[in-house]
């Protein structure tokens, strides 16, 4: 039996397991139409304070294209709201590599313990354009706790706070991080109603 299934087993190469080219009808070796990201994402909350997290209102003037795989349009956008310390990781890097560079690029931290990462997998299509196809983001959050004294002022954000996501509406949040923290369990404030 050959199932129709495609499986998100990608290989434009060799086989890993022959060691000649990989032409089984189980890989895919075209990246999805509507892009995919593996991002790392560090939520740091305030000691004794669950629901006041480290956000940050990004520097445009910040290396943002090394430390968080931004180009100038896309720093342009977020700019204007809150975002979590992130980044796309690096080629074959591991999550846990990418968490503690966010922590030391963005950051300038050392020595925060982190968590396990929790794994997201969703797919959605971009809010400001509906039309495009739908895009495939893998996530790994990780978690820890710093010291309203090791919140660090660095050239990476032109504001860095402890934010009460319980107090925070949505539209507050800039490249769909509510949505991450949304799955790393907090809840944000209600929208005021229309009208």
């Amino acid at each position: 039996m050959t199932t129709d299934r495609r499986f998100a087993r990608f290989n434009a190469g060799k086989s890993t397991v022959s060691d000649k080219p990989d032409v089984s009808p189980l890989t895919t070796r075209e990246l999805p139409e509507g892009g995919m990201c593996l991002s790392a994402f560090v939520v740091l909350t305030e000691a004794g304070y669950p629901n006041w997290v480290v956000l940050g209102h990004l520097n445009p003037e910040a290396a943002w294209d090394h430390i968080g795989a931004l180009d100038p349009e896309r720093v342009e956008v977020h700019s204007k709201g809150w975002m979590i310390p992130s980044s796309h990781l690096l080629l074959k890097e591991p999550p846990q590599d990418a968490a503690r560079r966010i922590l030391w690029e963005q950051l300038e931290l050392k020595g925060v313990p982190l968590s396990e990462p929790s794994v997201v997998s969703e797919t959605y299509t971009p809010r400001r354009f509906p039309e495009l196809p739908s895009h495939w983001d893998l996530e790994f959050i990780f978690r820890g706790e710093i010291s309203t004294a090791r919140l660090p002022k660095t050239p990476a954000w032109k504001e860095l706070a402890f934010v009460d996501v319980s107090r925070t509406r949505k539209s507050e949040m800039a490249r769909s991080h509510e949505d991450v923290l949304e799955s790393a369990g907090f809840r944000f404030a209600d929208e005021p109603a229309d009208g």
